[in-house]
Formats: structure tokens, C-alpha cells, sequence
């Protein structure tokens, strides 16, 4: 039997993609559509306004069908919402939104000891293997004699609301786990003096329709590493949020992650 899929915020630009694409997968059965009590999409189709075609789903600010997963691609109101429902009916939940304050995360974290819940700042198969690949150049690196200069350069579209992104920030303590860098930048201007080697650089571009793009730079004298991971479509999360419900459903209690679900 296919699996019940419920998505929040099933009428944003990641949401519908989810829905189209859980529409396309014969191992999946999209059963609700959910997004906040004002939002105008409500009471129309999900498959129409994702543009993939009826799918007999109407978006609702209430979970009233069964669900076997649900996944929350949404904005943190959406995720605080949605938390408690999954927590006290024990759904298994797939946590894709970003820009989440301590405060949710620790609410995330309760919830995840009575109900499997799948946490990661991004959803990206290329994005947690890059993740994979940062952690072993910084062990490495961490012994070059003349120290190791660490900037992550991400990029997005003009509409995203958190800087830097999630992931680039999760760059920064996979290097800082392995490194040791105590000193996190967002920027620079101004005469800031000469670069301290126990620091790491962010830099936020927001163009146009950039759907995700993050550079890892490693500066060291006379030579560079820089390890970037490109997104060139949305469907890129969505795959990953889609195969992170199909693990999600068989596993027990706690919090698991994007390494967890590739088995990295």
C-alpha cells in the first residue's frame, strides 16, 4: 500500500513541489494539504495549484484525513503548528523548514522522544554528501602547519527571509567541529584589521530565482580548496524530503538526520 502523505505548507513554492512530485511516485499517496486558516489557496485542489493536475486533495488548515507521514515545508509559524498535532498523534514527521529559533528547535527535540521525526537544514542528497566531504578536508586540513583560512559563500533567491541560510550554517559547525574555530562572521565591512585563523566567514548573495547554491572555501598559503554544491531546481529538496518520509515511517523515537536517511 502506498504510503499516506500529508504536506504543510502544501500552497509554497517548495510545498507544491512536494505534492507534484508525491503525485508522480506509485510508492506514495498524497491525503492532505495543509496551510495556515488564512492563506487564499484554501479549498482548492493541491494537484491544480501545484500544476500537476487534480489530485482530489483540498487544501485545509486542518488535518481531518489519515496520514501515515507528514512532511513540513513551511515557515516556522507552519512548523509550530503542525508539531504538537504529529507529537500527540504519534505521525512521523519530515522537518524541511529553515530559519527555526533555539526555542523551536527545543520543541522539535521533545517531540522527537515520543514521535520519529527527520530534522536537516537542507533536504539535498548533493547537499548532506558535500556535508560529508567538509568534514573529512577539515580533519585533514586541521594539521597544515600555516593554519587553514574557512569562508562559506552561499547564495539564494530574493525572497528568502533567513541569512545566512541554514545550511551554511551547519557548514560552519561541521568545519568547527573538526577545526575548532570559535569565532562566527556574517560579513564584513569597515577596517576590521588582519583575518584571525579561529574564525569563520559567511557571506549571503540573494539574487534573482537561485534556487541554492554554497561554496566552501579553504585558504591556505599557496594553494585552495573550494567545494561547491549547486541546486539547479527546487525538485532537488523535494526528492530528498520525499525519500526522508519513506525512512522516517519504519523508525522508532528520536531525531534523525539527512546522514541518517543516506546512510552516510
Amino acid at each position: 500500500m502506498p504510503l499516506k502523505v500529508g504536506v504543510n505548507g502544501a500552497g509554497g513554492r517548495m510545498g507544491q513541489r512536494i505534492v507534484a512530485l508525491t503525485m508522480k511516485d506509485p510508492d506514495l499517496s498524497l491525503t492532505a494539504a495543509l496551510e495556515w486558516s488564512g492563506c487564499p489557496l484554501l479549498g482548492r485542489d493541491a494537484g491544480e495549484v501545484a500544476g500537476a493536475g487534480q489530485a482530489g486533495v483540498l487544501i485545509t488548515a486542518v488535518l481531518d484525513q489519515p496520514v501515515d507521514v507528514m512532511i513540513d515545508f513551511s515557515t516556522p509559524d507552519g512548523l509550530t503548528s503542525v508539531l504538537p498535532l504529529c507529537e500527540s498523534r504519534r505521525i512521523p514527521l519530515v522537518v524541511a523548514t529553515t530559519g527555526i529559533s533555539p526555542e523551536l528547535r527545543d520543541a522539535v527535540l521533545s517531540a522527537a522522544q515520543s514521535t520519529p521525526i527527520v530534522m536537516a537544514p537542507s533536504m539535498s542528497v548533493a547537499v548532506n554528501l558535500v556535508m560529508k566531504l567538509v568534514s573529512e578536508a577539515a580533519r585533514v586540513l586541521k594539521h597544515n602547519t600555516d593554519g587553514v583560512d574557512v569562508e562559506i559563500i552561499e547564495r539564494h533567491h530574493r525572497f528568502k527571509e533567513d541569512a545566512p541560510s541554514g545550511t551554511a550554517l551547519q557548514f560552519g559547525r561541521i568545519v568547527a567541529e573538526q577545526m575548532g574555530q570559535e569565532h562566527h562572521v556574517h560579513g564584513r565591512d569597515g577596517r576590521v584589521g588582519q583575518r584571525p585563523l579561529n574564525e569563520i566567514g559567511y557571506h549571503a548573495v540573494r539574487t534573482g530565482d537561485n534556487v541554492g547554491e554554497h561554496t566552501i572555501v579553504f585558504g591556505m598559503m599557496g594553494e585552495t580548496i573550494d567545494l561547491t554544491v549547486r541546486g539547479h531546481t527546487r525538485d532537488s529538496y523535494a526528492y530528498g524530503a520525499l525519500a526522508a518520509a519513506k525512512y522516517v515511517v519504519s523508525r522508532g523515537a528520536g531525531l534523525y538526520s539527512m546522514a541518517d536517511v543516506l546512510g552516510l
